[in-house]
């Protein structure tokens, strides 16, 4: 979700007729758009900008559709997506499913289902995310606490708190400092007030919560 409070989607389509409608019909719903023709833009994308849904077409050039899911979900990219295809049939709906698409739409398609679709999307997906996996626990977003799987519960600021849910959304990203520094602070700060809130967690919650990638940046530990 942007600043403004926007819902923010990725649009993987190489269709420039169908991607200029989408992007229209998306924006005038009130999501921000991020659009891409091809499967090796549309996973840039995916790696590098936080979405709240992506819309994804099967047919791509460069990399299939698909294939950019299962790229996506193999880097712990968990965002909700719904898969665009003129391959109906239900084996097809199969393999996209088990690609790790959340839903699967044939064209030609009804607009007002599509954005049915999307905000039903967004609505598992938030119940979902109100509530984190850790190593050892889970991470609580409304009450900012951690709760090991044995132990008693360590509450977090709001900093350490957005920081924590920043690498528990995607567990096995790596993020840059400076990454984290525009998605957790604000890039008017500087990059050490990262390091300095990656040590108030490993001091509440252990060293092994944030593991330092050397010349990267910080993950999601593997374990407590």
């Amino acid at each position: 979700m942007t600043a403004t409070g926007a819902p923010r989607v990725l649009l993987v389509e190489d269709d420039p007729q169908l991607l200029t409608m989408l992007r229209i019909l998306l924006t005038e719903e009130g999501y921000d758009v991020d659009t891409a023709a091809d499967g090796q833009r549309g996973l840039h994308l995916g790696l590098t900008r936080d979405y709240d849904v992506v819309v994804l077409d099967r047919g791509l050039p460069a990399i299939e559709g698909l294939d950019l899911l299962a790229r996506l979900r193999g880097k712990g990219v968990v965002t909700p997506t719904l898969v665009l295809s003129a391959q109906g049939n239900p084996a097809d709906r199969v393999a996209g499913l088990d690609a790790g698409a959340e839903d699967y739409v044939g064209k030609p398609f009804d607009v007002d289902e599509l954005l049915a679709r999307l905000r039903a999307l967004r609505r598992r997906h938030l119940d979902v995310a109100r509530s984190l996996p850790l190593p050892g626990g889970r991470l609580e977003l409304d009450t900012r606490n951690v709760l090991p799987d044995n132990g008693n519960p360590v509450r977090l600021s709001e900093r350490e708190c957005a920081l924590l849910a920043t690498l528990a959304a995607r567990p096995g990203h790596v993020f840059s400092r400076s990454q984290l520094l525009g998605l957790v602070f604000g890039e008017a700060e500087s990059e050490v007030v990262v390091d300095t809130y990656v040590h108030y967690l490993r001091r509440k919650l252990g060293r092994r919560i944030v593991d330092t990638v050397r010349g990267r940046g910080y993950q999601l530990g593997n374990s407590r």
